[in-house]
């Protein structure tokens, strides 16, 4: 087969983070295909010398990588678990334009059937190309949960681990599948979890009343994450460190954090930040339906929810939080302007991690010449100006 030569692209100036470091004044080369070249101005290789300036050169501009948010419920007004393909294609357009480039459509605890077609939907708009955030897969949060922590999510719905049931949609659906939430002390939850593994399945901790020996013991058998870290798990004690304390002590278990101020304390993050270092820290949204919107009624899957002040809460039990507003854009300013990470650490949580979390670090995740030209320019108040997904510019029409 003959080489492919790309003639054409772009460039985008700025200050460039890269896996080295921020280049204070680089550029990324890039075309529909991949990233070229992200670095140096400089050191730009002639090949790229022609290419026309996809941004303005004298704009003092930050250049990050795509972020990857494999929490999500909806946004824009609709629900994953009840999205067709036009509410899917509006999900992932308005989450495009506040930063995310990569996304896992994240159920609910509902009945089977319901499930069943939310995968079914996901399926099919997966099997054409995606204008917008691209659908890495689904993140199954439930329904093989414990009553005890169901949160914003129906007990009604709540089932032992169900083996069947994944061999059903892994046989129906290959590799759609990338993550299971499950309380790990439930009945057949260690089974499940080590045929989750053996299939390349993040095994994820929620929503679950474990104590932090049967954390150590899931984790044992390949329980690999933590959702929403702090929240929907039994808390740290000095003398009962449980599922939070485990969490905390394992570096086999990667934690997800809600950065928004209300589910979790800045100086709680911070602690966190600083005991999962190394790839084991995932910013998410955890953003239901009325994401976008104004406060209001919604639902979160089948349950009623009120929004007041941009806070999701139960409207039958408003001591339950039902998810977040929260934006990737919004979480990001939120690590690094309240909790004091600094923008390597934070880009690392809300794009290279979750990338890796997803076996996605060879295609997305940073700025590299060969992965896919996933990017987003910020101003030096980290405000959110231009996104480009597999190389293409979003309208600007499309970004709030």
């Amino acid at each position: 087969m003959a080489e492919i030569t790309i003639t054409t692209g772009q460039l985008l100036y700025g200050k460039v983070l890269t896996p080295a470091g921020i280049i204070q004044e680089g550029v990324v080369a890039v075309s529909e295909e991949a990233i070229h070249y992200a670095g140096e101005a400089a050191w730009l290789p002639e090949a790229y010398a022609h290419w026309p300036a996809g941004n303005d050169r004298t704009r003092d501009g930050l250049l990050i990588p795509g972020f990857v948010d494999v929490h999500v419920h909806g946004g824009d007004g609709f629900d994953f678990m009840y999205a067709d393909a036009d509410a899917l294609k509006k999900i992932t357009r308005y989450h495009a334009s506040q930063g995310t480039t990569t996304m896992l459509a994240t159920t609910m605890t509902a009945d089977k059937k319901d499930i069943d077609q939310a995968l079914s939907e996901v399926h099919a708009f997966r099997s054409a190309p995606m204008p917008f955030a691209q659908l890495a897969g689904v993140h199954l949060e439930g329904p093989f949960i414990s009553p005890k922590w169901s949160g914003a999510q129906n007990p009604e719905h709540i089932v032992p681990a169900n083996i069947e049931w994944l061999e059903q949609w892994e046989a129906l659906y290959p590799g759609l599948i990338r993550q299971v939430t499950l309380a790990p002390e439930g009945e057949g939850a260690l089974q499940a979890i080590t045929w989750l593994r053996k299939h390349g399945i993040t095994a994820a901790l929620g929503h679950t009343n474990a104590s932090f020996e049967e954390i150590i013991a899931a984790a044992d058998a390949g329980l690999n994450q933590a959702v929403h870290m702090f929240n929907a798990m039994t808390p740290l004690h000095h003398r009962k460190p449980g599922a939070a304390g485990a969490i905390l002590f394992d570096a086999r278990i990667r934690a997800e954090i809600i950065a928004d101020g209300i589910h979790v304390h800045p100086a709680a993050i911070a602690v966190l930040s600083r005991l999962k270092k190394e790839g084991n820290l995932l910013l998410i949204t955890d953003a239901m339906s009325a994401t976008g919107l104004s406060d209001g009624e919604y639902t979160i899957g089948d349950l009623p929810v009120l929004v007041r002040d941009g806070v999701a809460r139960l409207k039958d039990n408003p001591e339950a939080l039902a998810g977040s507003t929260l934006t990737m854009i919004r979480g990001f300013r939120y690590l690094v302007q309240e909790v004091g990470l600094t923008l390597e650490e934070a880009s690392r949580a809300a794009s290279l991690t979750p990338a890796e979390a997803l076996g996605l670090e060879r295609s997305t995740g940073t700025l590299e010449a060969g992965k896919r030209g996933d990017i987003l320019l910020l101003d030096n108040e980290l405000n959110l100006h231009e996104v480009w997904i597999n190389g293409r510019k979003m309208a600007e029409t499309q970004i709030p």
